[in-house]
């Protein structure tokens, strides 16, 4: 149970699934099916969606790398939280349009693994949320070449520690796509 006692409601965090981002990721197209999945589910069941999107040297706000990927279509009621660090959390109006929806639990779906997931949900634990990760529904590009291990194996050890990630009064927690709930 959250430790923000006075926000009972659950939200789905889509972060920075954009062109410029995910272009080459591992798994990239089953990864966007399975958000997409996730996006019509919380739509169906009336639960908020919080888009993220980042922006850097590299992603140029406005440019098409910038866009979200366009099998994920962000409709104009759902609020978009736009940010220039890994954490979602970090110099953005997020906390503000969590705590307005009275939001203590996030499903979180994304990218990149290594980078603007953990940062967020690891942001999201230590300000008090629970935290659930949709495992096949994540992604990141191969960074090898610079001494990371494969994307796959990222995407792996990620879902393993977060699994079992714990503090008092905050639950972590991973599902797949096909298990993933937004009620309690």
């Amino acid at each position: 149970m959250t430790t923000l006692s006075d926000r009972p409601n659950t939200a789905l965090l889509v972060i920075d699934v954009q062109n410029g981002i995910v272009a080459g990721n591992h798994q990239r197209d089953e990864v966007v099916a399975n958000i997409s999945t996730l996006v019509d589910r919380a739509r169906e069941e009336g639960v908020p969606i919080v888009w993220v999107q980042h922006s850097s040297e590299q992603v140029v706000k406005e440019s098409d790398a910038w866009q979200y990927v366009p099998e994920l279509v962000r409709r104009e009621a759902e609020p978009l939280v736009h940010k220039t660090f890994a954490d979602s959390f970090e110099d953005t109006d997020l906390e503000e349009v969590l705590a307005g929806a009275g939001i203590g639990r996030l499903v979180v779906a994304g990218a990149q693994t290594d980078e603007c997931i953990r940062s967020t949900i690891h942001g999201a634990f230590v300000r008090g949320y629970d935290v659930t990760l949709v495992g096949d529904a994540h992604t990141t590009e191969d960074q090898s070449e610079w001494g990371a291990p494969p994307p796959d194996k990222v995407i792996a050890h990620t879902n393993l520690y977060w699994r079992y990630h714990t503090a008092p009064g905050r639950t972590a927690a991973v599902v797949e796509t096909k298990d993933a709930t937004f009620g309690d």
